[in-house]
């Protein structure tokens, strides 16, 4: 009955102390994220890969095309569909919200629980664009949009990681 008994203690201090490992690694692996993704966007060398749209008016929309809104050092690459009203647009509808332009303003702050607010102002010859973007410690990412001559217009997706 005793060695019963040693065995179940035995087994019992077992399963908690490979539970804490558990935990700790989980801990670690979450703070290692957090610090690869704070490094990436200090760089200002990031790429966010965009799979929801939230207009104005109307529904969420579930992208299934791969769009994304890459910044690299003084210039902006947004391939971004817009679903929305215009109120001054081009003949033909004009590019949207695919294009490349150089930065004009880039404000970046971080907050206590890690995530980066990201303020990006562009233009084109089609209108000035106000990007507010918060990525957070796990490599999600919402981007909202600010345009002159569209309604705004929100994202949400992941940061791309690199290696």
């Amino acid at each position: 009955m005793k060695i019963i008994k040693r065995v179940f203690l035995l087994l019992l201090v077992m399963v908690a102390g490979v539970s804490t490992l558990q935990a700790q690694s989980k801990k670690e692996k979450e703070q290692q994220k957090a610090s690869a993704v704070k490094e990436q966007v200090v760089s200002k060398n990031y790429k966010l890969e965009v799979n929801t749209a939230f207009p104005m008016s109307g529904r969420m929309v579930n992208l299934t095309t791969p769009y994304s809104l890459e910044v690299k050092n003084d210039s902006v690459f947004s391939y971004l569909p817009y679903y929305g009203r215009a109120y001054s647009i081009p003949y033909g509808g004009g590019k949207g919200l695919i294009f490349n332009a150089p930065i004009d303003e880039y404000n970046m702050e971080y907050n206590k629980k890690g995530e980066a607010k990201i303020k990006l102002v562009a233009h084109t010859e089609e209108d000035n664009f106000q990007y507010n973007i918060s990525i957070y410690s796990n490599g999600s990412a919402s981007i909202n949009v600010d345009m002159q001559n569209r309604q705004s217009i929100s994202y949400s997706g992941d940061l791309e990681m690199k290696e």
